[in-house]
């Protein structure tokens, strides 16, 4: 959801006075019996956890609080009480954003596994967790089935969802709703309805909003792409998700992301209109929806509002990702993704400074963005990825955000600050970019996730953001910087990056100012009243806590919602959080939060011995000049896959010694910049399987001398 931060361009989504109304609106009639869950703003221990476990080969650090001075001796017990490991603290003290006292116990060295372990220091102990490789196999399918149950237009069934969650579908028109399938614009912004059935809904609330969504939605996706590129697709692959969708021959978590994906391709305005091809900024209530209120009972008439070059951009980007990654599955869809990306990336430069206003920010979230020069960066490189045509690689270059030192904030990446997923792209796709530009963004990625372990060090508590980050959606920054911290480990295979990125679970699950876990159902003393319509227990004893996997927003120490004016004044920053349905400011869910939290526990739940593990495309390549002339030769090139898996869909890098120029190509797309050179395969050998080969031929010109390439690399790996 949109918060205030002036670094990253936040604005607030709701007034005060709004809330001090909607709060007191009446309850349903009727809704599924409440699940059970236990939660608590207060910490029970001044030995900080995480409250679910820590992984066998991963770091377990816990954080205590304590006002001496002295380092202070600890023990980790086994579920019997039989001390199984000791050792000392290590004295931190003052740790500024939690205005506490502090000092970090270390037991990474143990490495065995059990349930029910507890470390005791001081004459305290903290919760009991596990130790074991499966801990966040549960959290992956949880924290992703958070979306199925967010779906708008579609029933949500118990047999996925459990009985407490199911529901009809909300906003297809059927009384008492007004839409979504034929909805009018707000005055003055078109004369027209349009079909925008379907997606998910942002937040707590029923709106529906293309900059947040587009995030999203990249983000889940890409957790597919990484895992793929790691090998450890399967888990995320065909009936491994509670969708409707399962069974379908597509991976569970791509059929999720495309519910979204039609959603925002929906949202593009038709070729016949004003604004052809770009996107409605955002469709919801005219006014702020009551709580609390299913979707289905939603009676309010619904808007679309004026589309947005910062929500047409999301749409191109979102979209050519999808056209990229779908290609393997369904090549249909990834064709309708692609076109829906270039209309909408031409109409962005049509249109570059159509902006949303901060002020439009009646019944939903305003996420007005008057800087778009790094969503044209993260779509201009999302569609280079996806075709490698110059034109995009041109846009990309010319950027100023291709070579700027702020594309990773101090905060992170949002949904208002993008250019950070253009370098994401950059360095894990294969591209056409020169191998030194590769590497310059590559290192980008690196030099910003060492930033974040280096806070990391300097707080007791091990967080990745500054001592002023905790703004609205704290946890999602949090989680955001594990993405670049993990991706850091996979392009170096430096296993500081992997500590990192668990590290910020460990905060996450209850390492913590509050000893409290922020995402429902996990810990034993974890969020459970967070902002939700639906999800209203606190207000409706008949209806349900938030499903399990779902992710508070977190501390926010501008409190900006009359709860935690209420009750948190003088908070320290850190701290600024309490677990309660009012406080929309500290504990709303929302997509683009829980996004960043399901690939982290996809990563985290990966079975791994090591560190990081850079991407891998065992391969030899043969190069043969097989003719030559004053100023010309020919030539063939050869790529064998030596690896055990197929090769889907590949990028043959090398650099020619002497200047040499190549002037045509076939069997595959071959662009050169200076002496760089990449050739892309072509549809029909995309694949190659184990031992099998693929070649293509070049013509050039050349200098007096013609030698051959030293070195090849395929997908961003040396060849043999």
């Amino acid at each position: 959801m949109p918060r205030t931060t002036p670094a990253l361009r936040r604005p607030l989504r709701l007034s005060t006075a709004l809330l001090a109304g909607t709060l007191l609106l009446g309850g349903l009639a009727t809704a599924p019996a409440a699940v059970g869950a236990t939660a608590s703003s207060a910490a029970t221990t001044a030995v900080r956890v995480n409250q679910v476990g820590y992984l066998p080969d991963g770091p377990k650090r816990a954080t205590v609080v304590t006002t001496a001075t002295g380092a202070l001796a600890w023990q980790l017990r086994n579920a019997s009480g039989t001390v199984v490991a000791s050792g000392s603290t290590v004295p931190y003290g003052a740790d500024a954003p939690s205005g506490q006292a502090v000092q970090v116990a270390d037991f990474s060295s143990y490495r065995s596994t059990g349930a029910g372990y507890v470390l005791a220091v001081d004459g305290g102990s903290s919760v009991p967790f596990d130790i074991r490789a499966d801990l966040y196999d549960t959290l992956r399918s949880d924290s992703m089935a958070f979306f199925h149950h967010q779906r708008s237009g579609i029933s949500i069934d118990a047999s996925l969802a459990g009985s407490a969650y199911a529901r009809p579908a909300g906003h297809l028109g059927v009384a008492p709703n007004k839409g979504d399938t034929s909805v009018p614009c707000q005055a003055t912004v078109c004369d027209y309805t349009q079909d925008v059935r379907g997606g998910w809904y942002d937040a707590g609330d029923h709106g529906k909003y293309v900059v947040n969504g587009g995030i999203s939605t990249w983000l889940v996706v890409n957790s597919f792409e990484r895992a793929k590129r790691a090998g450890k697709d399967a888990a995320l692959g065909d009936s491994t998700l509670r969708v409707p969708e399962r069974g379908n021959g597509l991976p569970d978590v791509l059929d999720e992301a495309r519910w979204e994906l039609n959603f925002l391709m929906r949202m593009q305005v038709p070729a016949d209109k004003q604004y052809a091809g770009m996107a409605f900024h955002k469709i919801h209530d005219a006014a702020w929806t009551g709580m609390p209120m299913r979707p289905e009972q939603d009676a309010q008439p619904r808007e679309l509002h004026r589309p947005s070059t910062a929500a047409t951009l999301n749409l191109a980007a979102a979209a050519a990702q999808c056209a990229r990654v779908f290609r393997p599955y369904d090549a249909a869809y990834a064709d309708r993704c692609l076109s829906s990306a270039r209309r909408a990336w031409t109409a962005a430069r049509a249109n570059p400074t159509l902006y949303a206003p901060d002020s439009d920010g009646t019944g939903g979230g305003a996420y007005g963005d008057a800087q778009v020069t790094d969503e044209f960066y993260w779509a201009a490189a999302e569609l280079y990825a996806a075709t490698g045509e110059s034109a995009y690689r041109d846009a990309v270059t010319s950027s100023s955000w291709h070579t700027s030192a702020t594309a990773f904030t101090p905060y992170g990446f949002g949904w208002a600050d993008t250019a950070a997923l253009g370098r994401l792209v950059l360095a894990t796709v294969p591209n056409g970019l020169p191998a030194t530009d590769v590497a310059r963004v590559r290192a980008s990625v690196t030099a910003a996730a060492d930033g974040y372990l280096s806070r990391m060090t300097a707080q007791g508590y091990a967080v990745p953001v500054p001592a002023d980050g905790y703004f609205w959606g704290s946890n999602g920054e949090v989680a955001n910087d594990a993405v670049v911290m993990a991706v850091a480990g996979e392009l170096t295979g430096d296993a500081r990056y992997r500590t990192g990125a668990l590290e910020t679970m460990d905060y996450l699950l209850g390492r913590n100012a509050l000893g409290l876990s922020y995402v429902t159902g996990y810990g034993e003393t974890s969020s459970q009243n967070q902002h939700h319509r639906f999800w209203a227990h606190q207000l409706d004893s008949s209806l349900p806590h938030p499903p399990a996997g779902s992710l508070a927003g977190g501390p926010n120490s501008a409190l900006q919602d009359p709860v935690a004016e209420e009750k948190l004044t003088g908070c320290a920053l850190a701290a600024c959080y309490v677990d309660d349905i009012g406080s929309y400011s500290t504990n709303e869910v929302a997509v683009n939060w829980n996004a960043p939290l399901a690939w982290l526990a996809a990563y985290a739940a990966e079975r791994t011995s090591g560190g990081g593990e850079p991407p891998t495309a065992a391969c030899a390549v043969t190069y043969t000049v097989n003719n030559v002339w004053s100023t010309g030769f020919t030539a063939t090139v050869t790529v064998k896959n030596t690896g055990a898996t197929a090769v889907d869909g590949w990028q043959l890098a090398w650099t020619y010694p002497s200047g040499q120029r190549v002037t045509s190509a076939w069997n595959a797309t071959v662009t050169q910049d200076g002496t760089a050179l990449s050739a892309r395969n072509a549809d029909w050998n995309r694949t190659i399987a184990p031992g099998a080969t693929a070649s293509f031929g070049v013509q050039g010109t050349h200098g007096g001398t013609n030698p051959s390439p030293a070195a090849f690399a395929l997908d961003g790996n040396a060849c043999a």
